[in-house]
């Protein structure tokens, strides 16, 4: 083979204008083809295969239920119940009116039902309660109704004044409110937004953060063929929500997403945060690297220009082969030029030492591709035969990204001693005045042999002690671990965890009927690890018969209050101004008829906000306007619509809640909510393990992240061994001795059980074929060399290759860890460190392990009469 190659590099630098022009024709035909053919699929649903019996159930529960696939929830939080209820209703409705961006748009806790059966929804306790201070509170809420301003604001508080003097038992209820009444007066004055609930006025309960939060659920309509295929959808949310002024960072009301596909979008974001600058600084670092290891311009630009051809070539042949690329297979790229650089370092560091010898340009470049071309053809085949073990796996990202990569080691052979020597030729780099090797690293290399022992013994106790550590290795299968928690999306989704009601980390299960839903719903909560279980029969209230008891002897009162004949027609700015001064004497009076209460206190405070406010500009009374009378407005439309409240049955419940619920074959979903730390690995795995007990083909979140992390883990085993067998057989065919087989490998290993020692996840473990590509690679450069009969290989022109060769390849992949993007900074991460075990492992422990050089192994050929002989 040898012999072949030198042949094939003596025709190329020959012939090298015809190599040259062949070259650059198929560059720009694979170019081309590329150009109108690049597509990347960033589905990340399909990076495994749908064959996996949990992918089965997954992609069955998204046909019975389309509406829960691809969605993007809007969570909008406000500083009072009424400001989210309004913001909610306008944007939904807002959405809804862009059927270009959203194919469906729904509240999943809101609408006309929520309003009217809300309070149904409700503790017995929390009804009572609230229907009580509503009754108590009708003679405000009746003046409230009828002029719904300021102007009827200061109606009702000189009512309030008059009952609290005719009810003096009363007055520690009424202080609190005017407390509050006060300071968003105050505030309005000082030309400040007050932030002011009258829900809480009334009731005198303050809101919890679930009860001012809310939620809107689109499904967009989705761009694949974009690296974000939500963005336009994500950009119209963004542009409505500024639009109605729900901007982002308003004290009353922010606007944030999350859900599968801004967490995608914004992953990509991520990833794309710093990536030129990085970019830029890696093929810098790249460039003068190359320079360093081949000291010639001439070389570089030969070693750069058929790395182009190479790449393109790959590039075109990927797209042929699938149609468009993924999310993992667009790293392909990167796995080229880490191996593909390493080829031509090492064929242009043995023609310098080979042009240093001959000093004859074209006796180099055959010398070197006799020397190293079947070093490079077996590293290429064996690191290939890696990569292919990938195909038969169900990770589908990965058996894609293993027969491109695969491929694009042949392809980047070929180029090595095709185009890479013809390009040489007119180049003509300059001839070598010193050797190229490291002459000063004989005394090492000395040393590790006269010291044999005791290097290979240090080199049984690092594998000791990594096997030991073994057990303990670590494989985080949460995806959302490898997110920045920087983000909205991720930041978001974290925030929603911390409630068990609104955690998105929930399992859904299939019922074949509601009953029997229903029957398994109530086990499922019986479970430790379950706080709850949804069904439809979850939306029929408990207890109705009472609560609208309740509910209609308050309706008796309030009904009539609630919708007058006639309401008032809105008032001036004079007119209000006028009111505000005729309600602070009122106020005044009565702080004076109960001196040294809280009433008074309360009462004079908000006597004096309202004349200073009285006596303001007219923008200040407009602040207080937008900061009272909207909330009003929101209040007595949910308090109409609660009184409203009738009994309810499952036949009641509206189409778009049973649409979630029910299937159209009639098989029922149930929801199942974690009883823990829905972020915490151990706990999902306890949950996943006890509801899957009871409900084997149970799907979801937790299951998915869960089962995808086997798959993924299993398809890497399995083609771990797949390319271990692999690389054997080969090795065995290539060097004929078991022995040196086993030399070759002892590296490799050594620097693998090193590498499992570090934590591993979603993105750091593809780089495990390629510090497997890069170890075979090595130790066959080594290994053939020894076998060639080299003596002293750390002094090598060899050594200088590897090391420079390891180092181009840190460089380029241990810039990942400078991301902004968590999982692909611990890929670098895992890079940057294993390649420092590969090299330490292939410049110290190989040459120590491979002891003095060998005699010459002889051509088959002769191999073959010699054992005849014998």
């Amino acid at each position: 083979m040898s012999a072949l190659i030198a042949r094939v590099v003596a025709v190329c630098a020959t012939r090298h204008r015809l190599v040259i022009m062949v070259g650059a024709a198929l560059c720009v035909a694979a170019f081309a083809y590329a150009a109108r053919n690049i597509a990347i699929d960033t589905d990340t649903a399909k990076l495994i295969s749908e064959d996996v019996a949990w992918r089965k159930r997954e992609l069955a529960f998204d046909t019975a239920f389309p509406r829960r696939v691809d969605l993007i929830a809007v969570v909008i939080d406000a500083a009072t119940a009424e400001r989210a209820e309004q913001a909610t209703a306008a944007l939904a409705a807002r959405l809804s009116s862009e059927p270009r961006y959203f194919r469906a748009v729904w509240r999943p806790d809101g609408g006309t039902f929520f309003d009217r059966e809300g309070l149904l929804f409700e503790s017995m306790d929390e009804v009572a309660r609230t229907t009580q201070a509503l009754i108590a509170a009708q003679p405000l809420l009746g003046t409230l109704a009828v002029d719904p301003s300021l102007r009827g604001l200061m109606d009702a508080l000189s009512l309030v004044t008059q009952g609290a003097s005719a009810e003096p038992a009363r007055s520690k209820e009424l202080a609190p409110a005017l407390q509050r009444l006060a300071e968003a007066f105050e505030l309005s004055a000082a030309g400040q937004s007050p932030v002011f609930s009258w829900r809480v006025l009334i009731t005198g309960h303050a809101a919890e953060a679930r009860e001012r939060r809310r939620f809107i659920l689109v499904q967009p309509v989705l761009d694949y063929g974009a690296l974000q295929p939500g963005e336009a959808a994500t950009t119209a949310i963004r542009k409505a929500a500024h639009e109605l002024q729900l901007d982002a960072g308003q004290p009353r009301v922010v606007v944030r997403l999350t859900g599968p596909v801004p967490l995608a979008d914004e992953e990509f974001a991520t990833l794309a945060d710093g990536a030129a600058l990085n970019a830029s600084l890696m093929v810098f670092a790249l460039v003068v690297l190359l320079w360093a290891a081949l000291r010639s311009w001439r070389l570089v630009l030969a070693i750069i220009l058929s790395l182009a051809v190479g790449l393109i070539v790959t590039t075109a042949f990927g797209l042929l082969a699938f149609g468009r690329l993924n999310l993992i297979s667009v790293a392909f790229a990167v796995l080229f030029v880490g191996l593909g650089i390493d080829f031509g370092i090492q064929y242009c560091v043995c023609h310098r030492a080979k042009r240093y010898a001959s000093g004859d340009l074209y006796v180099a470049l055959r010398r070197a591709g006799e020397e190293v071309g079947a070093a490079l053809g077996l590293a290429a085949a064996a690191i290939a035969a890696g990569f292919y073990a990938f195909l038969p796996t169900e990770y589908r990202g990965v058996s894609e990204l293993g027969v491109i990569a695969g491929t694009g080691m042949i392809i980047a052979f070929i180029v090595t001693i095709t185009l890479l020597p013809s390009l040489l030729v007119p180049l003509r780099p300059p001839g070598e005045k010193a050797t190229v090797g490291y002459p000063r690293l004989a005394p090492v290399g000395r040393f590790l042999l006269e010291h044999r022992r005791a290097v290979l013994a240090l080199a049984a106790i690092v594998a000791a002690g990594s096997v030991a550590l073994l057990p303990r290795l670590h494989f985080d299968f949460n995806p959302l671990h490898l997110k920045s928690a920087k983000v909205e999306s991720v930041a978001t989704l974290l925030d929603l965890m911390q409630d068990p009601g609104t955690t998105p980390n929930t399992i859904d299960v299939l019922a074949a009927s509601l009953d029997e839903a229903a029957q398994l719903a109530r086990r499922l909560e019986e479970l430790p690890e379950v706080d709850h279980a949804v069904t439809l029969q979850s939306f029929v209230p408990e207890q109705q018969e009472p609560k609208l008891a309740l509910i209609e002897d308050a309706a008796l009162l309030l009904e009539p209050v609630l919708n007058p004949g006639q309401v008032k027609t809105p008032a001036g700015d004079d007119e209000t101004a006028r009111a505000m001064l005729r309600t602070a004497q009122s106020l005044e009076q009565m702080s004076a008829a109960q001196p040294q209460t809280a009433l008074a206190a309360a009462a004079g405070r908000l006597s004096r906000a309202m004349e200073t406010l009285a006596a303001a500009e007219p923008a200040q009374r407009e602040r207080a306007r937008d900061a009272l009378i909207p909330g009003l407005s929101t209040m007595l439309e949910q308090l109409r619509a609660a009184m409203q409240a009738r009994p309810v049955t499952l036949a009641d419940l509206p189409a778009e809640i049973k649409r979630d619920w029910v299937a159209a074959d009639g098989r029922a979903r149930i929801e199942v909510y974690p009883g823990g730390d829905a972020n915490d690995n151990a706990m999902l795995r306890r949950f996943v393990s006890a509801v899957r007990q009871l409900a084997p083909e149970a799907t979801g979140a937790p299951v998915s992240i869960q089962e995808s992390g086997r798959t993924i883990v299993r398809a890497f085993v399995e083609a771990g061994v797949l390319a271990f067998v692999a690389i054997i057989v080969l090795l065995a065919v290539a060097l004929r001795r078991p022995t040196d087989v086993l030399l070759t490998m002892a590296p490799i290993v050594l620097s693998g059980l090193a590498t499992l020692g570090l934590p591993l996840n979603f993105e750091n473990i593809i780089a495990l074929p390629l510090l497997a590509g890069i170890g075979v690679a090595f130790s066959i450069y080594y290994v053939m060399a020894w076998r060639a009969g080299q003596r002293e290989l750390l002094p090598s022109s060899l050594t200088r290759a590897v090391l420079f060769s390891a180092l181009t390849t840190g460089t380029s992949f241990g810039s990942l860890w400078l991301s902004h993007h968590p999982g692909t900074a611990s890929m670098g991460r895992l890079l940057a460190l294993s390649l420092a075990c590969t090299l330490v492992s292939t410049l110290l422990f190989l040459p120590t392990l491979l002891g003095a050089a060998r005699r010459p192994i002889p051509p088959a050929s002769e191999s073959g009469r010699n054992d005849a002989q014998a």
